[in-house]
């Protein structure tokens, strides 16, 4: 089991070539923009200011990776699909998940943050495909619950898990929230099982 306590910044890449060697295990993040990612991993750690939580949506540009253990890393990428991100943009973005999910072998799986009030958008579509394609677990986790009430939280989370599980019986659908730290035990144990792996 992983201390997610101990977690530290590694680096920001600007490209997948200047990614560290590929060995060990890594887990992935992916969502929209200002869905949450910088927040849950913050939220994980129990470190406040870990990952940089931008106020402009679509500004962060580099992936960044986070230490976990010596073997073991967290790979956030850019948020996806923010309106004012330029499409040459946003291709380059894309391109780069691709690439990234179909080369990467130390890749154990992805946790797919999607905006409870937001969920199920084309891209969100599209990068879920794209991972089960490659035969890689994924987590989706349904950030900003706390925003919300139960009432549409439960209806929301049927809604999500009845349409992903009709191409994936195995996929995981929760609910999550930083500030109340909702959905955080079911991410560590997640995490724990794919960065476990081959330990």
């Amino acid at each position: 089991m992983n201390n997610y306590k101990t977690t530290t910044f590694l680096l920001s890449a600007p490209d997948l070539e200047y990614l560290p060697t590929d060995i060990g295990n890594e887990v992935a993040f992916i969502g929209s923009s200002n869905v949450g990612k910088s927040s849950a991993i913050n939220t994980l750690t129990n470190q406040k200011f870990l990952a940089k939580i931008s106020k402009t949506p679509g500004c962060t540009k580099l992936i960044n990776i986070f230490k976990i253990s010596l073997q073991c890393r967290l790979l956030d990428f850019p948020g996806y699909g923010y309106a004012q991100v330029n499409k040459k943009l946003k291709n380059i973005f894309q391109h780069r998940w691709n690439t990234y999910l179909q080369n990467r072998q130390c890749l154990q799986g992805v946790v797919l943050f999607m905006d409870l009030r937001h969920p199920l958008r084309e891209l969100d579509k599209h990068n879920f495909r794209l991972v089960t394609d490659h035969n890689l677990p994924i987590l989706i986790l349904l950030s900003k619950s706390d925003k919300c009430s139960r009432e549409l939280q439960k209806k929301t989370l049927h809604i999500v898990r009845k349409y992903f599980l009709q191409f994936n019986n195995s996929v995981q659908v929760e609910i999550f929230s930083s500030r109340k730290r909702v959905g955080i035990d079911k991410l560590q144990l997640t995490l724990n099982i794919w960065l476990g792996r081959k330990e």
